[in-house]
């Protein structure tokens, strides 16, 4: 009896223990119920339009101080690069802050507005003209109307400043104001926004073309056919020189970088979107 009782006490045992590593085995093969509510961790690289990327910084930033475990590098370039880094999965994330051509559309990319931008055409705030037409403006880049007289201000020649080809407001401005029309071929050439918003503050003759979101006192933004630069203008139609600002990715959005385009839709990402431009959501 005394063997059959220590037995007994054996097999029970071997039992036990049998069961419990059945039930910690069950536990790892279910690495989602340990995940669940995982923070998002791993990098991600954004390149392109250089009008995007201040929002692009400012939506970051807020993003990390949610995520730290995320780190998020916004590069510039212009909105070709940004979908062509996308195409070739040099970038997690390609910024656009125009609409795609159609042999970029043939990409098939996963193509996200996270805002809307109105167009603003600056000159120095010391020029005394306030208002011209759409007609005018493309007049002044194509190179016809070339004195401030002719606008109602002071004699003095026109200095026409451009972006560069690639930009994404450029290919904007042309597809809504010029048309058909061709720029003027002597236009100062600038790299960026802040090129122009800079060339522009320190030149009383100069007119040149910026998102509205990045315009400050350095600058004055011109009535366009009797609307004021504005968001409200935009959004009601009065304002008709707008474009998206688009982000881009390769492949379906997983891991951090859905994390970061989730947060953008988000009410939190929309109302920091909403500061400087035009709300999506």
């Amino acid at each position: 009896m005394k063997k059959l009782f220590i037995l007994g006490i054996t097999v029970l045992m071997f039992v036990l223990v049998l069961t419990g590593c059945q039930s910690n085995a069950g536990d790892v093969k279910n690495p989602s119920k340990q995940q669940k509510g995982a923070n998002p961790t791993g990098n991600i690289t954004i390149a392109g339009s250089t009008s995007v990327q201040p929002l692009a910084e400012e939506l970051a930033g807020a993003f990390a101080d949610k995520y730290p475990d995320v780190r998020i590098d916004v590069q510039g370039g212009g909105s070709s690069v940004g979908v062509q880094s996308a195409k070739d999965g040099v970038a997690d994330i390609g910024n656009s802050s125009r609409d795609l051509k159609d042999s970029e559309k043939a990409y098939n990319l996963y193509e996200y507005t996270i805002a809307k931008d109105g167009i603003a055409i600056v000159i120095n705030p010391s020029n005394q003209v306030d208002e011209i037409t759409s007609d005018q403006i493309k007049k002044i880049f194509a190179g016809e109307i070339t004195n401030w007289n002719d606008l109602g201000g002071k004699d003095a020649v026109i200095t026409v400043i451009n972006r560069e080809e690639g930009s994404g407001t450029r290919g904007a401005f042309e597809d809504i104001v010029m048309k058909d029309a061709a720029f003027i071929g002597s236009a100062i050439i600038q790299p960026s926004t802040g090129a122009i918003k800079q060339t522009v503050s320190t030149d009383p003759d100069a007119i040149g073309y910026i998102s509205m979101g990045s315009m400050d006192s350095g600058v004055k933004g011109l009535m366009i056919d009797g609307a004021q630069p504005n968001s409200d203008n935009v959004l009601n139609g009065s304002y008709k020189i707008s474009r998206p600002f688009l982000m881009l990715t390769k492949d379906e959005p997983q891991g951090a970088v859905k994390a970061f385009l989730d947060f953008i839709f988000s009410q939190e990402g929309q109302d920091i979107v909403g500061q400087e431009f035009i709300k999506v959501k």
